[in-house]
């Protein structure tokens, strides 16, 4: 409340142009973490259930969740519990890189839960690349060199002659 007030004058396309910077810089700093779909029926085999959990565990790898879906169609809604069956063994065999957001739900004739990755299997994997990216490193040229023949040491041979065929006498 000072008096007279006190003010700063200053060009206001430059510092229009300055905040519109600063909120691109913290967008691009952000992660999107997409929802990906995932689904399954109550009659999915155990090879279509093996393909699909590895499609979901390389979705919560990258950080997306996934939303797991059982599908019935015509009379097997009458049969829930084999859609409850399927969805948990999903939690069970993902359960080390990832957590129920969201419990089995059904609606219509969708039951369908979401899994999110598990913080601190996301947070070890995290660690775990700048280390890994650290240890392989590209080897120096002249190290590279040594490892094995180059262009000159092979030596080219000509494809071998075809062999002369003998002709069948004529009766």
């Amino acid at each position: 409340m000072a008096k007279p007030p006190v003010c700063k004058i200053m060009d206001y396309g430059k510092f229009k142009y300055e905040t519109k910077k600063k909120a691109n810089e913290a967008k691009k700093k952000q992660t999107v973490v997409k929802l990906k779909e995932v689904k399954f029926r109550p009659k999915t085999e155990e090879h279509d259930y093996g393909f699909k959990t590895k499609a979901i565990r390389e979705f919560l790898s990258e950080g997306n969740k996934a939303r797991c879906t059982v599908m019935f169609r015509g009379r097997e809604i009458t049969h829930r519990e084999i859609g409850q069956a399927i969805l948990t063994r999903i939690a069970h065999d993902l359960k080390d890189i990832a957590v129920v957001e969201q419990s089995p739900r059904l609606e219509g004739r969708l039951l369908f839960m979401i899994l999110a990755p598990n913080p601190r299997w996301l947070q070890s994997q995290r660690a775990k690349a700048p280390s890994a990216a650290a240890s392989q490193r590209p080897r120096p040229a002249a190290a590279a060199g040594q490892s094995g023949p180059g262009p000159s040491a092979a030596v080219a041979q000509p494809p071998p002659a075809p062999a002369p065929q003998a002709e069948a006498p004529k009766a």
